[in-house]
């Protein structure tokens, strides 16, 4: 199995394998032409990053749907799982796309509307409407007592500069 490397801006040279890639068979919302990707970041950190491989600056941090909604139950419609080519359950993991604006994290977002799936078997993925109306698009994920300490952190870390 040949490792493959990529050289991003946001995470230097990547190594991965053709195992690692997750297929998107009509890519993603806004980035419809790429369709291969693969999953990075640490073990320890609840958001990873789908980045692009047939571009280099393209990265969207993700995370699983627990870290934000532990009761999130995103209904899929049935023919986007015939798309990755799986209905068994065991096979099938959610992501959920982050927005978090690069000078005030404290107020990421999640569109928990549009999740994810993706079949570890197949390893295709395709991100759909769930048809769970109640989900927002933008999903505050911290609760207003935690951003406002954070952002009061960050204002001390910028008057220490």
């Amino acid at each position: 199995m040949t490792e493959k490397i990529i050289k991003t801006p946001r995470f230097g040279e990547i190594f991965y394998k053709a195992e690692d890639i997750l297929t998107f068979p009509r890519g993603i919302p806004a980035f419809e032409k790429f369709h291969e990707w693969i999953l990075v970041g640490s073990d320890d950190n609840a958001v990873k990053w789908l980045q692009s491989i047939d571009d280099k600056d393209i990265a969207l941090p993700v995370t699983s749907p627990d870290a934000i909604k532990p009761d999130y139950n995103a209904r899929i419609p049935e023919d986007e799982l015939m798309l990755i080519g799986s209905r068994d359950p065991s096979d099938l993991a959610l992501l959920i796309v982050v927005s978090i604006p690069e000078l005030a994290p404290w107020n990421m977002t999640a569109n928990l509307r549009a999740p994810i799936i993706l079949s570890l078997k197949t390893r295709k993925a395709v991100q759909v409407i769930a048809l769970n109306e109640e989900y927002p698009i933008r999903h505050i994920v911290f609760p207003e007592d935690v951003r406002e300490k954070m952002k009061a952190s960050a204002l001390k870390e910028d008057k220490k500069c």
